[in-house]
Protein backbone atom coordinates (compact mmCIF):
# COMPACT_ATOMS: atom_id res chain seq x y z
CA UNK A 1 0.00 0.00 0.00
CA UNK A 2 1.18 3.25 -0.91
CA UNK A 3 3.39 4.67 2.17
CA UNK A 4 1.85 8.19 1.67
CA UNK A 5 -1.30 7.38 1.76
CA UNK A 6 -0.98 5.54 4.43
CA UNK A 7 0.46 8.71 6.45
CA UNK A 8 -2.41 10.87 5.48
CA UNK A 9 -4.80 8.45 6.73
CA UNK A 10 -3.16 8.27 9.84
CA UNK A 11 -2.66 12.27 10.01
CA UNK A 12 -6.69 12.20 9.05
CA UNK A 13 -7.50 10.02 12.38
CA UNK A 14 -8.59 7.01 10.21
CA UNK A 15 -5.70 4.49 11.41
CA UNK A 16 -4.42 1.88 9.55
CA UNK A 17 -6.57 0.95 6.15
CA UNK A 18 -7.35 -2.94 5.69
CA UNK A 19 -7.10 -2.99 1.92
CA UNK A 20 -7.08 0.04 -1.00
CA UNK A 21 -7.97 -0.14 -3.99
CA UNK A 22 -7.40 2.23 -7.04
CA UNK A 23 -10.31 3.91 -9.16
CA UNK A 24 -10.63 4.38 -12.68
CA UNK A 25 -11.15 7.47 -14.24
CA UNK A 26 -8.73 10.39 -12.86
CA UNK A 27 -6.15 11.96 -14.66
CA UNK A 28 -4.93 14.83 -12.43
CA UNK A 29 -5.52 12.94 -9.23
CA UNK A 30 -5.17 9.21 -7.60
CA UNK A 31 -8.47 8.20 -6.36
CA UNK A 32 -8.56 5.14 -4.07
CA UNK A 33 -11.80 3.04 -2.25
CA UNK A 34 -10.22 2.39 0.88
CA UNK A 35 -11.39 -0.42 3.64
CA UNK A 36 -10.78 0.60 7.27
CA UNK A 37 -10.13 -1.09 9.77
CA UNK A 38 -13.82 -0.25 11.31
CA UNK A 39 -15.80 -1.94 8.69
CA UNK A 40 -16.10 1.61 6.66
CA UNK A 41 -15.48 1.77 3.08
CA UNK A 42 -14.38 5.75 1.87
CA UNK A 43 -12.78 7.20 -1.29
CA UNK A 44 -9.75 9.10 -0.69
CA UNK A 45 -8.18 11.54 -3.58
CA UNK A 46 -4.62 12.99 -3.80
CA UNK A 47 -3.78 15.62 -6.21
CA UNK A 48 -0.90 15.09 -8.68
CA UNK A 49 1.60 17.76 -9.41
CA UNK A 50 1.96 15.77 -13.40
CA UNK A 51 -0.77 14.69 -14.95
CA UNK A 52 -1.58 11.70 -16.70
CA UNK A 53 -1.89 12.87 -20.05
CA UNK A 54 0.74 12.79 -23.32
CA UNK A 55 0.95 16.23 -23.25
CA UNK A 56 3.72 18.13 -20.74
CA UNK A 57 0.58 19.41 -18.34
CA UNK A 58 1.25 20.13 -14.68
CA UNK A 59 -0.61 21.75 -11.85
CA UNK A 60 -0.30 23.05 -8.15
CA UNK A 61 -1.25 20.03 -6.57
CA UNK A 62 -2.18 22.36 -3.82
CA UNK A 63 -5.70 22.67 -5.51
CA UNK A 64 -7.18 19.59 -3.18
CA UNK A 65 -7.64 22.56 -1.24
CA UNK A 66 -10.17 24.54 -3.43
CA UNK A 67 -11.70 21.15 -4.21
CA UNK A 68 -12.85 20.34 -0.72
CA UNK A 69 -13.74 24.06 -0.36
CA UNK A 70 -15.85 23.79 -3.25
CA UNK A 71 -17.60 20.67 -1.69
CA UNK A 72 -18.20 22.64 1.45
CA UNK A 73 -19.82 25.27 0.06
CA UNK A 74 -22.41 23.48 -2.34
CA UNK A 75 -22.69 21.21 0.36
CA UNK A 76 -23.89 24.38 2.18
CA UNK A 77 -26.46 25.29 -0.14
CA UNK A 78 -27.75 21.75 -0.59
CA UNK A 79 -25.92 18.82 1.38
CA UNK A 80 -26.93 16.55 -1.70
CA UNK A 81 -25.00 17.73 -4.29
CA UNK A 82 -21.48 16.84 -3.20
CA UNK A 83 -20.05 14.23 -1.10
CA UNK A 84 -19.42 14.56 2.77
CA UNK A 85 -15.77 15.67 3.57
CA UNK A 86 -14.32 13.52 5.78
CA UNK A 87 -11.16 14.93 6.51
CA UNK A 88 -8.14 16.51 4.47
CA UNK A 89 -4.55 16.48 5.33
CA UNK A 90 -3.19 19.43 3.36
CA UNK A 91 0.81 18.60 3.82
CA UNK A 92 -0.26 16.01 1.48
CA UNK A 93 -2.86 17.33 -0.70
CA UNK A 94 -5.01 14.69 -0.28
CA UNK A 95 -8.33 14.15 1.15
CA UNK A 96 -11.58 11.84 2.08
CA UNK A 97 -15.11 11.43 1.36
CA UNK A 98 -17.65 9.34 1.35
CA UNK A 99 -18.05 6.57 -1.51
CA UNK A 100 -21.35 7.16 -3.10
CA UNK A 101 -22.79 3.98 -4.94
CA UNK A 102 -24.63 6.17 -7.76
CA UNK A 103 -23.71 5.74 -11.60
CA UNK A 104 -21.50 8.50 -13.12
CA UNK A 105 -23.79 10.62 -15.92
CA UNK A 106 -21.56 9.71 -18.60
CA UNK A 107 -21.38 6.26 -18.49
CA UNK A 108 -25.73 6.57 -18.67
CA UNK A 109 -25.03 9.04 -21.57
CA UNK A 110 -22.73 6.46 -23.21
CA UNK A 111 -25.89 3.85 -22.66
CA UNK A 112 -27.78 5.81 -24.36
CA UNK A 113 -30.26 6.50 -20.98
CA UNK A 114 -30.05 10.17 -21.78
CA UNK A 115 -33.20 11.81 -19.46
CA UNK A 116 -33.95 15.36 -19.94
CA UNK A 117 -35.53 15.90 -16.93
CA UNK A 118 -31.90 15.13 -15.38
CA UNK A 119 -30.24 17.58 -17.34
CA UNK A 120 -32.29 19.93 -15.94
CA UNK A 121 -31.76 19.23 -12.47
CA UNK A 122 -27.89 19.20 -13.30
CA UNK A 123 -28.91 23.14 -14.87
CA UNK A 124 -30.98 23.93 -12.27
CA UNK A 125 -28.51 23.25 -9.33
CA UNK A 126 -25.63 25.00 -11.50
CA UNK A 127 -27.67 28.27 -11.50
CA UNK A 128 -28.30 28.12 -7.82
CA UNK A 129 -24.69 27.63 -7.41
CA UNK A 130 -23.61 30.26 -9.31
CA UNK A 131 -25.66 32.71 -7.78
CA UNK A 132 -25.49 32.22 -4.19
CA UNK A 133 -21.55 32.60 -4.99
CA UNK A 134 -22.20 35.84 -6.48
CA UNK A 135 -20.45 37.95 -3.23
CA UNK A 136 -18.02 39.46 -2.05
CA UNK A 137 -16.06 36.82 0.05
CA UNK A 138 -15.89 34.59 -2.96
CA UNK A 139 -13.14 36.22 -4.60
CA UNK A 140 -10.58 36.32 -1.63
CA UNK A 141 -11.80 32.47 -1.10
CA UNK A 142 -11.04 31.42 -4.17
CA UNK A 143 -8.33 33.26 -5.69
CA UNK A 144 -7.13 30.49 -7.20
CA UNK A 145 -5.80 31.90 -10.64
CA UNK A 146 -2.60 29.84 -11.04
CA UNK A 147 -4.67 26.96 -10.43
CA UNK A 148 -7.02 27.77 -13.04
CA UNK A 149 -4.90 29.23 -15.28
CA UNK A 150 -2.74 25.36 -14.91
CA UNK A 151 -5.54 23.37 -15.39
CA UNK A 152 -7.67 24.63 -17.84
CA UNK A 153 -7.01 28.43 -19.49
CA UNK A 154 -3.46 26.71 -20.84
CA UNK A 155 -4.30 23.11 -21.37
CA UNK A 156 -8.12 23.92 -23.03
CA UNK A 157 -7.84 27.73 -24.54
CA UNK A 158 -4.10 28.19 -25.23
CA UNK A 159 -2.55 25.36 -26.09
CA UNK A 160 -5.59 25.27 -28.85
CA UNK A 161 -5.15 28.63 -29.87
CA UNK A 162 -1.44 27.71 -30.85
CA UNK A 163 -2.54 24.83 -32.68
CA UNK A 164 -5.10 26.71 -34.56
CA UNK A 165 -3.60 30.19 -35.95
CA UNK A 166 -6.56 31.18 -37.91
CA UNK A 167 -8.77 31.09 -34.83
CA UNK A 168 -5.67 31.90 -32.45
CA UNK A 169 -7.09 35.84 -31.84
CA UNK A 170 -10.40 34.79 -30.82
CA UNK A 171 -9.52 32.20 -28.41
CA UNK A 172 -7.18 34.26 -26.34
CA UNK A 173 -9.77 36.59 -26.58
CA UNK A 174 -12.27 34.46 -24.81
CA UNK A 175 -9.08 32.98 -22.31
CA UNK A 176 -8.65 36.08 -21.32
CA UNK A 177 -12.25 37.11 -20.41
CA UNK A 178 -12.52 34.07 -18.31
CA UNK A 179 -9.22 34.70 -16.89
CA UNK A 180 -9.84 38.61 -15.79
CA UNK A 181 -13.48 37.70 -14.50
CA UNK A 182 -14.49 38.12 -11.01
CA UNK A 183 -18.59 36.95 -11.28
CA UNK A 184 -18.82 34.00 -9.35
CA UNK A 185 -17.55 30.33 -8.26
CA UNK A 186 -16.81 28.44 -10.89
CA UNK A 187 -16.47 24.49 -10.35
CA UNK A 188 -14.37 24.09 -13.46
CA UNK A 189 -14.69 20.57 -14.52
CA UNK A 190 -19.11 20.16 -14.42
CA UNK A 191 -18.26 17.28 -16.66
CA UNK A 192 -20.77 14.09 -17.01
CA UNK A 193 -17.60 11.93 -16.18
CA UNK A 194 -17.73 14.12 -12.44
CA UNK A 195 -21.49 13.85 -12.23
CA UNK A 196 -23.28 11.08 -9.97
CA UNK A 197 -26.78 10.14 -10.59
CA UNK A 198 -28.88 9.91 -7.62
CA UNK A 199 -32.12 9.25 -6.45
CA UNK A 200 -32.14 12.66 -5.23
CA UNK A 201 -30.66 14.61 -8.17
CA UNK A 202 -26.97 15.36 -9.18
CA UNK A 203 -24.20 14.61 -7.09
CA UNK A 204 -20.98 17.00 -8.08
CA UNK A 205 -17.24 15.80 -7.99
CA UNK A 206 -13.84 16.74 -9.06
CA UNK A 207 -13.72 20.48 -8.24
CA UNK A 208 -9.97 20.63 -7.68
CA UNK A 209 -10.51 23.51 -10.51
CA UNK A 210 -12.61 25.57 -8.26
CA UNK A 211 -12.24 29.55 -8.80
CA UNK A 212 -13.35 32.82 -8.80
CA UNK A 213 -14.33 33.63 -12.74
CA UNK A 214 -16.78 33.51 -14.80
CA UNK A 215 -19.74 31.09 -14.40
CA UNK A 216 -20.25 30.57 -17.96
CA UNK A 217 -17.69 28.41 -18.06
CA UNK A 218 -19.54 25.63 -16.31
CA UNK A 219 -22.78 26.31 -18.20
CA UNK A 220 -20.36 26.17 -21.63
CA UNK A 221 -18.04 23.42 -20.33
CA UNK A 222 -21.22 20.85 -19.31
CA UNK A 223 -23.30 21.18 -22.76
CA UNK A 224 -19.90 20.84 -24.44
CA UNK A 225 -20.00 17.14 -23.68
CA UNK A 226 -23.30 16.89 -24.81
CA UNK A 227 -22.42 17.83 -28.28
CA UNK A 228 -19.66 15.93 -28.35
CA UNK A 229 -21.38 12.35 -27.13
CA UNK A 230 -24.27 13.55 -30.46
CA UNK A 231 -21.37 13.17 -32.53
CA UNK A 232 -20.31 9.92 -31.10
CA UNK A 233 -23.70 8.69 -31.39
CA UNK A 234 -26.10 10.00 -34.04
CA UNK A 235 -28.93 8.17 -33.53
CA UNK A 236 -29.07 9.63 -29.93
CA UNK A 237 -28.62 13.19 -31.01
CA UNK A 238 -32.29 14.29 -31.26
CA UNK A 239 -32.33 13.33 -27.30
CA UNK A 240 -29.53 15.18 -26.37
CA UNK A 241 -29.96 18.10 -27.92
CA UNK A 242 -32.99 17.90 -25.80
CA UNK A 243 -31.04 17.51 -22.54
CA UNK A 244 -28.78 20.36 -24.05
CA UNK A 245 -31.69 22.34 -24.05
CA UNK A 246 -33.67 21.63 -20.53
CA UNK A 247 -29.98 21.96 -19.09
CA UNK A 248 -29.75 25.47 -20.54
CA UNK A 249 -33.20 26.53 -19.83
CA UNK A 250 -33.17 25.27 -16.18
CA UNK A 251 -30.39 27.44 -16.07
CA UNK A 252 -31.84 30.18 -17.41
CA UNK A 253 -29.06 32.17 -18.19
CA UNK A 254 -29.22 35.93 -18.69
CA UNK A 255 -28.40 37.44 -22.48
CA UNK A 256 -24.45 38.42 -21.57
CA UNK A 257 -24.21 34.75 -19.69
CA UNK A 258 -25.91 33.37 -22.17
CA UNK A 259 -23.03 34.88 -25.50
CA UNK A 260 -20.21 34.29 -23.12
CA UNK A 261 -21.21 30.65 -22.34
CA UNK A 262 -21.99 30.18 -26.49
CA UNK A 263 -18.80 31.78 -27.25
CA UNK A 264 -16.77 29.36 -24.52
CA UNK A 265 -18.63 26.47 -25.78
CA UNK A 266 -17.44 26.69 -29.33
CA UNK A 267 -13.92 26.90 -27.92
CA UNK A 268 -14.17 24.35 -25.93
CA UNK A 269 -15.50 22.06 -28.65
CA UNK A 270 -11.82 22.87 -30.39
CA UNK A 271 -10.22 22.37 -27.07
CA UNK A 272 -11.65 18.80 -26.86
CA UNK A 273 -9.95 17.61 -29.75
CA UNK A 274 -6.94 19.44 -29.91
CA UNK A 275 -6.25 21.02 -26.86
CA UNK A 276 -4.34 19.03 -24.14
CA UNK A 277 -7.10 16.61 -23.31
CA UNK A 278 -8.31 15.32 -26.05
CA UNK A 279 -11.74 13.39 -25.49
CA UNK A 280 -11.03 9.71 -25.54
CA UNK A 281 -14.25 7.82 -27.64
CA UNK A 282 -14.27 10.31 -30.70
CA UNK A 283 -11.76 8.52 -32.71
CA UNK A 284 -12.57 8.60 -36.68
CA UNK A 285 -10.99 11.31 -38.02
CA UNK A 286 -14.37 12.52 -39.93
CA UNK A 287 -15.66 13.12 -36.68
CA UNK A 288 -13.29 15.01 -35.49
CA UNK A 289 -12.77 17.09 -38.51
CA UNK A 290 -16.72 18.04 -38.25
CA UNK A 291 -16.27 19.05 -34.45
CA UNK A 292 -13.66 21.27 -35.56
CA UNK A 293 -15.73 22.91 -38.65
CA UNK A 294 -18.38 23.13 -36.54
CA UNK A 295 -16.11 25.21 -34.04
CA UNK A 296 -14.43 27.25 -36.13
CA UNK A 297 -17.69 28.53 -37.89
CA UNK A 298 -18.83 29.27 -34.67
CA UNK A 299 -15.95 30.91 -33.11
CA UNK A 300 -16.12 33.28 -35.72
CA UNK A 301 -20.31 34.23 -35.65
CA UNK A 302 -20.14 37.23 -33.79
CA UNK A 303 -22.82 37.71 -31.61
CA UNK A 304 -23.50 34.46 -30.71
CA UNK A 305 -26.14 32.37 -28.13
CA UNK A 306 -26.62 29.38 -27.02
CA UNK A 307 -30.14 28.51 -28.96
CA UNK A 308 -27.91 29.48 -32.05
CA UNK A 309 -25.82 26.81 -31.13
CA UNK A 310 -28.46 24.20 -31.19
CA UNK A 311 -29.74 25.04 -34.26
CA UNK A 312 -26.23 24.86 -35.81
CA UNK A 313 -25.12 22.14 -34.57
CA UNK A 314 -28.67 20.24 -35.62
CA UNK A 315 -28.83 21.95 -39.30
CA UNK A 316 -25.01 21.11 -39.75
CA UNK A 317 -24.66 17.60 -38.39
CA UNK A 318 -24.83 14.50 -40.78
CA UNK A 319 -27.89 12.24 -40.54
CA UNK A 320 -27.26 9.25 -38.52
Amino acid sequence: MDDDIKAALAAMGFGMPRAMTALGGGVSCDVLAVDLADGRRICVKRALSKLRVAADWRAPPERAQAEVAWIRFAAGIEPGWAPKVLGEDRARHVFAMDLLPWPVWKDELLKGRIDAAFAAQVGAALARIHRESARSDIAAAFANQAQFHALRIEPYLLFTAERHPDVAPRLRAIADGVANARLGLMHGDVSPKNILVAPHGPVFLDAECACCGDPAFDLAFCLNHLLLKAVLNPKRAGQLLAAFAALKDAYAPDPALDARAAALLAALLLARIDGKSPVEYLTADADKDFVRRMAKAMLLRKPLCLDEVVSYWRDNSPSP
